[in-house]
């Protein structure tokens, strides 16, 4: 390893197999979660930050190290490297685990090392020897043909990550690919993120959003399938969940007002990365399906609970180390093992329930409030309004699927009017007609159409 590799390792920060450390206060706890885990290296003379605070390098601290890593259960193999005031500890991935030390078991997650609990240690036995999706090499994909550059070079930008070395180095710091028999691959969840044309090589990675009208999957008021990469994949499929749910409004005296989601995004970000990092890959018959219907919002995925569904919300095993990597990389996961808390957090702030399902799916469903007069909507929008449109606004926010008859009967006037003050409204970037006009909603939005 050069300076130049070193500062760009620096400036990538602490991840799954990469940590900082000044000291090797509780080193064994590191070297345990590493082996436990996919290996990794260990900077000694490294602030958390990234600061090289430096350590001295003396026989007898090498020493120490290697009886630490000896004192493990069962030992644990290191290889060190010095780098001017730097000591790097390479961490090889276990062949016999689960590793112990003396403060217990410990499993890399992310950025940081957890102590294992009974089920997950229980886990990791049952999993010895298996292969995990998203670390498996890809012998299809060609590199640099079917890669991406654009792609990887967003990544690097949401990433905070400057391209100062080659773009296989950067690939092989942020386990992405490696050389195997001369030849540079990258593994499945490289592909799944940069590839030109990911259908290619996973007809399993796609998000089928799907808008029903009623409660039964009868009626499709509008659907997308969304095919492209793992962060184009999860925007779209949130900006689907967007343009289908209700804003209310709150609105105090003639303060602005505030726009209140019927489900909390933060809540329905959640679902949907939960669903893409811990899917099942290995099974390529199903997707992942976000279905909205008029009471609920159900998120499925394939892949069973790691864990007995009682640990839910208590620990988390992903399923897919690396891509849980990559999202807490670009900051799209708070903390390790606490989206489904999060989830339960900000509904019950909201008022609204929300439920797990598991089997051989695990599916969140988020229960849609009923819809109300959104009179604090209708008052903040009809200053040049002559009353008909706010009686058309108002029996609108009462219910988004009344249709023009109605609206004629309700307000005493043809349907002829009805159609020339809707016209009015859609001109004013008021009022906005959803799905075709048997079967659609109706929406309304702010001025300019938002």
């Amino acid at each position: 390893m050069d300076k130049k590799e070193l500062n760009f390792i620096l400036q990538e920060g602490e991840g799954l197999k990469l940590e900082f450390k000044e000291s090797i206060n509780k080193l064994d706890k590191e070297l345990v979660a590493f082996a436990n885990s996919e290996g990794g290296r260990i900077f000694l003379g490294v602030t958390d930050n990234g600061n090289i605070k430096g350590i001295k390098t003396t026989n007898k601290i090498k020493s120490e190290i290697q009886d630490i890593a000896n004192n493990c259960d069962p030992k644990i193999k290191i290889k060190l490297e010095e780098l001017e005031n730097i000591l790097i500890i390479h961490v090889e991935e276990g062949k016999d685990k689960p590793y112990k030390c003396k403060e217990g078991f410990y499993l890399r997650q992310g950025p940081n090392s957890q102590k294992m609990k009974r089920d997950e240690i229980v886990e990791l036995i049952r999993e010895v020897g298996k292969v995990k999706f998203d670390e498996q090499l890809n012998k299809e994909f060609n590199f640099p043909k079917d890669f991406d550059k654009n792609k990887f070079k967003e990544f690097l930008r949401r990433s905070n990550i400057s391209k100062v070395i080659p773009i296989k180095e950067i690939l092989i710091n942020l386990s992405f690919g490696e050389s195997f028999n001369k030849r540079f691959m990258l593994n499945n969840s490289g592909v799944l993120l940069f590839a030109k044309n990911p259908e290619k090589f996973f007809r399993q990675n796609f998000i089928t959003c799907v808008l029903f009208k009623g409660e039964e999957k009868v009626d499709i008021i509008d659907r997308k399938d969304f095919k492209n990469d793992l962060l184009r994949n999860y925007e779209d499929a949130f900006a689907f969940l967007k343009q289908h749910l209700r804003l209310e409004y709150e609105i105090k005296g003639y303060g602005p007002r505030k726009e209140i989601p019927e489900i909390p995004y933060e809540a329905l970000r959640e679902a949907i990365i939960n669903s893409i990092i811990h899917r099942d890959y290995f099974e390529d018959r199903f997707g992942i399906f976000v279905e909205i219907f008029d009471d609920r919002v159900e998120i499925t995925n394939k892949g069973k609970l790691l864990f007995d569904r009682k640990e839910l919300g208590k620990i988390s095993i992903p399923r897919n180390p690396l891509l849980f990597d990559i999202f807490h990389r670009l900051n799209l996961i708070e903390k390790v093992g606490s989206g489904i808390n999060r989830i339960k957090n900000l509904v019950k702030q909201r008022g609204i329930k929300v439920k797990f399902e598991t089997n051989d799916f695990f599916r969140i469903i988020f229960y849609r409030p009923k819809i109300d007069a959104v009179e604090g909507l209708v008052e903040g929008l009809v200053e040049g309004l002559v009353e008909t449109q706010r009686k058309i606004l108002s029996l609108i926010s009462k219910n988004q699927k009344i249709s023009k008859q109605e609206l004629s009967e309700r307000i005493g006037i043809s349907t002829t009017a009805i159609d020339k003050n809707i016209s009015k409204l859609k001109k004013k970037g008021l009022l906005k007609r959803i799905g075709p006009a048997k079967g659609g909603y109706w929406k309304i939005v702010e001025r300019g159409g938002r």
